[in-house]
């Protein structure tokens, strides 16, 4: 094997291994910038050497292998993706042709390269009926309960003809900030960039989960539609007009407009509420298109420019740590303010003490700061030529700078933790989680009243909440009796939250709402949480190894049986309700599927009947549904389900299936 070859290989492997990590994984190890380089590379190696061209090498393919967890939808239309260029040379070398291919001036439409997961929507008669990812361009998975929580896109259209549209399914900048923020404070680790994240919230199995993500689409293109157009732009008016968010675009055939128009759109980054990373460039009329063609995966007609991330330099002057809710401590630079991809930034998170020493990043040194897409500061390294003789290595404080207690870092992990239970900055992120609504539902007890709380020494511990009296709320400044009577009243009512709320609550590492349930319904006392061992907790469904660790060491602390045991003297609920307990295990493995309104039940409940009978609910409707409880207004669940000869069943019947088995 020559070097050239043994270069196109090892290119693809490394490329096969990065496009698992960004489309399947969502979980990228380098810029898209970086990626789109090493592509270029292999694409150009290949062109030169043909004889090495190979069917399943990356070139030839488009998108990703939908994961085997979702159900597969065939795309009646090729999703297919765009080539690549780099510089405005090669952006006017790509108009040239195109005008010289198809013997006239071709007119192009210039559009905003939004940075997403790309997905197909499909209505029937004015009604959203399913929706997908693009997949490898042929096959994509069904996000259709996912897809309608985005309230932006229409659910309902004035067309009553087929109509499948494509767009870009992304998350806000402001929802990206706040989400990575609530991950770290919980000790999690952060989405890469936007485009992740989106790509992680809108293929969940859950849909309520991708309903808080705060998702939302831009659609750029027509797939079909009974209508007829002459013009790609007519297209995206039409869209416009039945309420979509339609990508922002101009028409025009000259080139240096559509230079001067990538330009504007380049200077624009930052400013909007969503990332780009590029501009399209594509024929605007379709007869055009046809006569261009395609190649196998792309079309000839149309070119994606691609921006090259901003990097700049300045001076890092100090380095500081905050400490999270778990007790990690995230140390973060602060520097001298930069203006970056429209915005000015002073500080970056500098992760964990391996990435600070792997760098060698000392204070006073001049950094570099580029924006990982376009929105995170990090700091990609430093400029040595530059290092001041005084820059001394820098190390993570060895006491917690919240309370001063000793930090610890665990064999095979990255972070360091203060495990001091009673750390201030540990307590208050604590007690927030403990009051939130998916937890104890504490209804006025804000972050700024908890941390008031916490400085007038009336709460050390989420059971100290318990103990609280309306007269001490009501001396805190900005606090009436009436206000002071509702927290009071909230407290009371959060006694029987469950118990499952109680262990969500408690902010356990790794145990999330799913693990916590899972642990009320196999347990059903907390009790039996302080004697189970590791084999006896991860029997239980969504436990793992790195859970059952976390949920040992959590309960065998003493503040743990003291903070316990004082919820239970207060009338906190610490064992399932004896009318859940008394209830069969009668769905043991079997899977049920809720849709629309329910009249006697909220979902909620209907959802804790089910899992406290040992089964499972599921978002979406497959192959593996035993059963869809239907309320009214089903939608395309109800479509589906009978398609597939699953059993549908509504509140009556669904009532009846549980009394008869408990007479």
């Amino acid at each position: 094997m020559n070097e050239t070859e043994k270069r196109i290989y090892a290119l693809r492997e490394t490329i096969n291994r990065h496009r698992r990590l960004y489309h399947e994984l969502d979980s990228p190890e380098i810029s898209d910038y970086e990626y789109d380089l090493l592509f270029r590379e292999l694409t150009d190696l290949e062109n030169k050497n043909p004889e090495y061209i190979t069917p399943d090498s990356p070139t030839r393919q488009a998108g990703y292998t939908p994961a085997a967890k979702f159900s597969k939808v065939t795309h009646e239309v090729y999703m297919g993706s765009l080539n690549d260029v780099f510089s405005f040379e090669e952006l006017e070398s790509f108009i040239l042709k195109t005008d010289e291919d198809a013997g006239t001036t071709i007119e192009f439409s210039v559009e905003e390269k939004i940075d997403g997961l790309s997905v197909s929507i499909i209505y029937e008669n004015g009604v959203l009926i399913s929706a997908a990812t693009r997949g490898d361009g042929y096959v994509g998975e069904d996000v259709t309960d996912n897809i309608r929580t985005i309230k932006s896109l229409p659910k309902r259209i004035s067309y009553e003809g087929l109509l499948e549209i494509r767009g870009e399914t992304y998350m806000p900048l402001s929802s990206f900030e706040a989400l990575n923020a609530e991950r770290a404070e919980n000790g999690e680790q952060l989405f890469a960039n936007p485009r992740n994240a989106a790509a992680g919230s809108l293929r969940q199995l859950d849909a309520r989960i991708t309903a808080e993500r705060n998702l939302d689409v831009i659609v750029f293109n027509i797939q079909r539609c009974e209508k007829q157009f002459s013009r790609h732009s007519e297209g995206l008016e039409f869209l416009n007009y039945l309420g979509f968010d339609v990508v922002n675009h101009t028409v025009t055939s000259n080139p240096e407009k559509i230079k001067e128009f990538v330009n504007n759109i380049g200077e624009s980054r930052g400013q909007l509420g969503y990332l780009i990373d590029g501009a399209v460039v594509k024929a605007d009329l379709l007869s055009d298109r046809i006569r261009l063609g395609e190649t196998a995966n792309t079309p000839r007609w149309a070119v994606a420019y691609k921006f090259p991330p901003e990097e700049k330099e300045t001076v890092l002057r100090h380095i500081d740590v905050n400490v999270g809710r778990t007790g990690v401590l995230t140390p973060y630079a602060m520097f001298d303010p930069v203006h970056l991809a429209g915005t000015t930034v002073s500080k970056a998170t500098l992760h964990n003490a391996d990435n600070i020493s792997g760098k060698d990043i000392r204070i006073g040194d001049t950094i570099i700061v580029r924006k990982a897409g376009e929105i995170i500061p990090e700091i990609l390294g430093v400029n040595l030529s530059k290092r001041p003789e005084n820059a001394i290595p820098y190390k993570i404080p060895e006491n917690c700078p919240s309370c001063g207690s000793p930090v610890t870092r665990e064999e095979g992990e990255a972070a360091i933790r203060c495990l001091n239970p009673a750390c201030p900055a540990q307590l208050h992120r604590n007690l927030v989680h403990f009051v939130s609504t998916n937890a104890m539902n504490i209804v006025g007890l804000g972050e700024k009243l908890l941390l008031k709380l916490i400085n007038e020494k009336l709460v050390a511990n989420c059971a100290d909440i318990y103990k609280l009296k309306a007269s001490e709320l009501s001396e805190l400044d900005r606090m009436g009796e009436k206000s002071a009577a509702n927290i009071i009243q909230s407290i009371e009512n959060s006694k029987t939250r469950g118990l499952d709320k109680l262990i969500y609550a408690l902010g356990i590492r790794e145990v999330g709402e799913k693990a916590a349930k899972s642990l009320a319904v196999q347990l059903r006392d907390i009790e039996k949480i302080f004697e189970s061992d590791e084999d006896n907790l991860t029997a239980t469904q969504d436990i793992g190894e790195v859970t059952a660790h976390n949920v040992i060491e959590y309960f065998k602390k003493p503040e743990t049986r003291v903070i316990i045991d004082e919820l239970k003297s207060f009338g906190v609920l610490t064992v399932l309700e004896d009318t859940e307990s008394e209830l069969p295990d009668m769905f043991s493995g079997m899977t049920f599927v809720l849709t629309g309104t329910l009249s006697s039940l909220t979902r909620n409940e209907a959802e804790a009947i089910i899992e406290n009978c040992g089964g499972k609910t599921s978002s979406s409707v497959s192959k593996k549904t035993d059963y869809l409880l239907a309320g009214t207004d089903p939608g395309s669940k109800y479509t589906k389900a009978q398609s597939l000869g699953i059993k549908v069943i509504d509140e009556a019947e669904f009532k009846r299936m549980i009394e008869s088995k408990q007479d």
